[in-house]
């Protein structure tokens, strides 16, 4: 399993436009046609560019649990951080196999990937740049919504990974695809409402918890009474 895809762990990509690489490290059309599904008609440049894209963004998923569950103030939502972290790794490294399954290569980092890391690193962004300016409960609250949205784009990532399967050609290939959809939903379906629940309930929690004060001890009081209605 790769947790970051470079040139030092074999990575390649396809060179378009501002893309440049050295040439043992680029990957070409013909050399996916030829690799993946070969004369199934299908567009498998696009197939293998959706799959890096959709390994890209659970790799992305794995950072952001690891950052939540370190920075996080809240012992309930670090460990649920730490085991849908756990799970996240588990689904890399079966994104992995099922590209293997279809003649693909891992390292393969396609134009869609590359887009799909710089809105990964994004939703890092704001909470990691602003930890040192905002309160702890608006902190809690922006790695909260960070992981909802990442997890409704995983969720709707094996969804619609179960509808290519449908347009793969019969054999181990699809049977692959179709065994890891139906494995990683309910995972992935858990992930999303866990989420999204708990962040109207952290909200909820907030609002009925006036601020009396903009002082920090006054912010504490509230976080006290967040973690104590979340535990």
């Amino acid at each position: 399993m790769t947790m970051i895809v470079t040139h030092q762990t074999g990575g390649r990509t396809m060179p378009i436009s501002m893309t440049v690489c050295q040439s043992h490290h680029a990957m070409t059309e013909t050399e996916l046609n030829d690799a993946i599904l070969p004369g199934s008609g299908l567009n498998v440049p696009f197939i293998a560019g959706t799959m890096s894209a959709f390994v890209a963004h659970e790799r992305a998923g794995a950072a952001l649990y690891r950052v939540a569950a370190e920075q996080s103030q809240n012992p309930a939502l670090v460990a649920r951080y730490e085991e849908f972290g756990r799970e996240t790794a588990e689904h890399i490294d079966i994104y992995e196999n099922l590209i293997r399954e279809l003649g693909g290569d891992p390292q393969y980092v396609s134009p869609a990937a590359r887009m799909t890391e710089q809105l990964g690193s994004k939703l890092l962004e704001g909470p990691v740049l602003l930890a040192g300016s905002v309160d702890v409960v608006s902190f809690e609250t922006a790695l909260l919504e960070a992981v909802v949205i990442a997890e409704h784009k995983c969720r709707d990532n094996w969804q619609l990974l179960g509808r290519l399967a449908e347009v793969l050609p019969e054999g181990a290939a699809r049977r692959a695809v179709v065994d890891a959809v139906a494995t990683v939903r309910s995972q992935e379906d858990e992930h999303v409402a866990w989420a999204s629940n708990m962040w109207f309930e952290l909200a909820l929690t907030n609002a009925r918890h006036p601020v009396a004060s903009k002082t920090m001890g006054a912010v504490e009081g509230v976080l006290s009474k967040v973690k104590e209605a979340l535990t």
